[in-house]
């Protein structure tokens, strides 16, 4: 406990120091870092410095968030929910599964959804609350592999959620048998993103974009589990190293 807290201390001692740096100063210290680094062999070399990429990209994703006002910018640059409000009719109920801090969902409610926002993270929820409650979303909070309201939803989105759920077959029936949508919109990461995630897998590093995904997808992978699940995929378009799609039952074809 006593060395926990002592590494803490310089720890914080540490940062103190460096952010009184200027910021060319900080940059070159992380050019030594990189430099020492690829000075070992090749093996170590990518391991370590994957892993400071890592460390480097969780602050971008950081300052991303501040930049964009608690709201990250690739809502805005990447466009994406386009996607979802383009697939919608008016006064379609939809239900956004996982919705965060409620952006999809308000565009969704822009777009003439009458839209209910579910998710398990109660800060999530108040943010959304607090951002977009006078727009008419109802926002839940609650786990939607245990809860989901009782009335029957056109569509259900599912905008980068469902690679963090384990036992999806599952979940996409439950889905199925409860909300009977017409047709799920959902967005997933691809597998083939970037020649960067076979080297980490063969390195024995984590290669998916967020440590709590337990899956992410080819074209091949993600239309097999949707068979599974007994969805017929419609549509797929790949963009920014995701896969969007449209499916539904197959029953409703």
């Amino acid at each position: 406990m006593l060395l926990e807290k002592l590494k803490k201390t310089v720890w914080t001692i540490l940062v103190t120091l460096c952010r009184r740096l200027t910021p060319g100063t900080r940059r070159n210290l992380c050019a030594l870092c990189c430099e020492t680094a690829s000075g070992t062999d090749a093996k170590a070399a990518l391991e370590e410095l994957f892993r400071l990429q890592d460390l480097v990209q969780l602050r971008i994703d950081e300052a991303a968030l501040r930049y964009g006002g608690g709201i990250h910018p690739k809502h805005r640059l990447i466009g994406y929910h386009d996607f979802f409000c383009q697939r919608i009719r008016l006064g379609e109920k939809v239900l956004d599964v996982g919705c965060g801090y409620g952006a999809v969902a308000k565009s969704l409610s822009d777009a003439g959804a009458v839209v209910t926002a579910i998710d398990i993270d109660g800060e999530n929820i108040r943010l959304a609350r607090s951002r977009f409650g006078d727009s008419g979303i109802d926002f839940v909070e609650a786990d939607a592999t245990r809860f989901l309201p009782s009335d029957p939803f056109d569509v259900i989105v599912l905008s980068n959620v469902l690679e963090h759920i384990e036992d999806r077959q599952a979940f996409l029936k439950n889905l199925l048998l409860q909300a009977k949508p017409a047709k799920f919109l959902l967005r997933v990461p691809a597998e083939t993103r970037d020649w960067c995630v076979p080297l980490r897998r063969e390195l024995g590093l984590a290669h998916f974009s967020d440590p709590t995904h337990f899956v992410e997808y080819t074209e091949e992978t993600f239309r097999k589990e949707m068979e599974v699940a007994g969805l017929e995929v419609h549509e797929v378009i790949f963009r920014w190293g995701e896969i969007w799609a449209e499916v539904a039952p197959r029953a409703a074809r």
